[in-house]
């Protein structure tokens, strides 16, 4: 072992200036904090999404705030798609040191009420996209020799079930997404490429902000919760932040549950 590799400058650790990050769903709830803080840990923030227009909506107010970033058009269940972005980004940047997945959907329904329908959408939108984006970010980082690291946006939901609530199909996606960043850990790691998940417990968000602003139903959402709140986005991206900052460079297939001490409790 070398003192480089031992090494390790400890001034701003988390400073990600001269990578490129690509934020897949990166215009969300809590995917635009995640390419906030990307920005303004100094990486250049590819915002990608379905809905074009809110992902260049963003990079310009990420770019008026003197930050890097583009918006891109991508349905990240079009697996051609897929590769020919991550194929034309390799190709401008160089590479793509930062893959972050905040893709995933979700459709409620009682166990004895679920459709195959509504199963398969919800398997293609969330465990199948995260399937092939890695594999396409995978084979630049590879190409690029340089290392990199990947981040999957779990849930807790992928270890645990939803008492009283019909969660079955996105257990099923978030829980194989689970294992699956496992096994691409496993596979690439002796290229020097991380890959880890973030999974967040309930998360207080502009969709869910109204509904808990009555006291019973703020109650009820944080009864099981030791720290009596719940998640804001800024604690997800910083769970993110650390796995692709030089600090997680010896962290592979880890799970960081960011559920203030939900899974840690009875």
């Amino acid at each position: 072992m070398t003192v480089a590799d031992r090494e390790m400058p400890l001034q701003n650790p988390t400073r990600l200036f001269g990578k490129v990050a690509l934020v897949v769903g990166g215009y969300g709830a809590i995917g635009t904090t995640i390419s906030e803080m990307l920005a303004a840990a100094g990486a250049k923030c590819l915002i990608a999404g379905r809905n074009g227009d809110h992902a260049r909506n963003l990079a310009e107010e990420l770019n008026a705030r003197q930050w890097d970033a583009a918006g891109l058009e991508l349905d990240a269940c079009n697996v051609q798609a897929v590769h020919d972005l991550t194929g034309s980004l390799a190709a401008k940047h160089g590479s793509l040191d930062i893959l972050v997945n905040c893709v995933g959907f979700h459709k409620e329904q009682k166990l004895l009420e679920v459709t195959e329908e509504a199963f398969d959408e919800v398997y293609a939108k969330t465990l199948r996209a995260g399937m092939f984006l890695s594999q396409a970010v995978a084979k630049h980082q590879i190409s690029a020799g340089k290392g990199g690291s990947q981040v999957h946006l779990l849930s807790v939901r992928s270890s645990l079930g939803f008492r009283g609530r019909g969660y079955s199909a996105m257990c099923a996606a978030k829980g194989g997404l689970a294992i699956l960043m496992k096994q691409q850990a496993t596979e690439l790691a002796p290229h020097g490429i991380t890959v880890n998940g973030v999974a967040p417990g309930a998360v207080r968000t502009r969709k869910n902000d109204e509904a808990l602003e009555d006291p019973d139903a703020f109650q009820h959402a944080v009864s099981n919760i030791p720290f009596g709140r719940l998640a804001a986005p800024v604690d997800v991206a910083g769970a993110v932040i650390f796995f692709a900052s030089p600090l997680a460079r010896f962290v592979t297939g880890q799970i960081l549950f960011v559920d203030g001490g939900l899974t840690a409790s009875a």
